[in-house]
């Protein structure tokens, strides 16, 4: 983002006002206070977007298997004996979803059609 550089408008240094910071804030998917708070010259490594996870790597054992990070099961809730669906889009990776979420999630969309249909 800013890194907590100002911009040069000419000759004289300035900061974005606030509704570029909003739109700014809203492309990036980070709150508007994480992405202006370090227009005060501090160095930050970073703003995540919310909700953006990078739990590090795992290994990819002999069998297939991967140990998914502690901090990754806490957040999304995964506990032994959990079922995962994995997906894979060749272009974007590889996706893991539990099994329960993607069953809800397609019922949900099965329910929508079928909604569509009796009102046609």
């Amino acid at each position: 983002m800013f890194q907590g550089k100002l911009l040069r408008n000419g000759n004289r240094e300035t900061v974005p006002d606030i509704n570029n910071c909003k739109a700014l804030a809203e492309l990036y998917g980070v709150a508007l206070d994480d992405l202006v708070n370090n227009l005060d010259g501090t160095e930050v490594a970073g703003v995540k977007p919310k909700g953006k996870h990078i739990f590090g790597l795992v290994k990819v054992g002999e069998r297939g298997q991967i140990v998914i990070p502690k901090k990754a099961r806490e957040i999304f809730n995964i506990c032994p004996g959990d079922s995962l669906l994995m997906l894979g889009d060749e272009a974007q990776g590889i996706a893991i979803v539990r099994n329960e979420d993607f069953l809800q999630f397609a019922d949900e969309i099965y329910k929508a059609q079928e909604g569509q249909e009796d009102e046609e």
